[in-house]
């Protein structure tokens, strides 16, 4: 892997002033000062975009958030906020207050969500998600996802409740999940990790941040 260089911003030179007469020595100082400095831009376009280490000096917010937490409703009439309790990495993007996906700078943002949602009724059940910004819903962001009856008692069914959404934020703007469930049977699950064979944890929640323009 190549070595990542300094990037250096070219200063402008100061040029010579034209002469009455033609001077060749003061015109060959004139060519080498914008040469050096044409040369100086090129470095640094290379240490930029270049591919050795192209894109090593654009820096984007991002974040990668999971919650470990079951997550159960208390009545199919109420809308709750989908928590998040965990960062796995993060650049101008956090959460707070628990379920507030919060920025620093403003921009377009993608956000992606994966939801594990479990059915424990002898019915088909349906939880809606969908977005609040700032506190208030945002229009057409709802979406329901479907459950299957469970398979048998104690064997529940299960589905992954998966989205991905763009909008516009300032900063200090927050975005949060919500869901309701049409069966407090239903709910938002995590699980442990398994064994025969060993594989990781079940978050009950992934949810990625991702800034995917400026705001003109």
């Amino acid at each position: 892997m190549a070595q990542q260089a300094d990037l250096r911003i070219p200063k402008a030179p100061n040029l010579p002033l034209a002469r009455p007469a033609y001077d060749r020595g003061q015109q060959e100082q004139f060519q080498n000062a914008l040469r050096l400095y044409f040369n100086l831009l090129d470095d640094s376009w290379r240490s930029l975009l270049g591919p050795d280490i192209g894109g090593g000096y654009l820096h984007f917010p991002y974040g990668s958030f999971y919650d470990t937490t079951q997550q159960t409703a208390a009545s199919t009439t109420t809308a709750y906020p989908i928590t998040i309790n965990s960062t796995a990495a993060s650049k101008g993007i956090s959460i707070q207050s628990g379920s507030q996906i919060t920025t620093e700078f403003r921009g377009v943002y993608n956000i992606q969500f994966s939801i594990q949602i479990t059915n424990t009724t002898n019915s088909s059940q349906d939880v809606d998600i969908w977005f609040r910004l700032n506190g208030s819903d945002i229009a057409q962001s709802n979406s329901v996802f479907g459950l299957p009856a469970r398979k048998s008692t104690g064997d529940p069914s299960h589905t992954i409740a998966a989205l991905n959404f763009i909008t516009e934020l300032t900063v200090n703007d927050y975005v949060q999940l919500y869901w309701r469930t049409s069966d407090v049977g239903a709910y938002i699950e995590s699980k442990a990790a398994g064994t025969s064979p060993t594989r990781p944890a079940v978050p009950s929640v992934i949810l990625t941040t991702t800034f995917v323009s400026r705001l003109d």
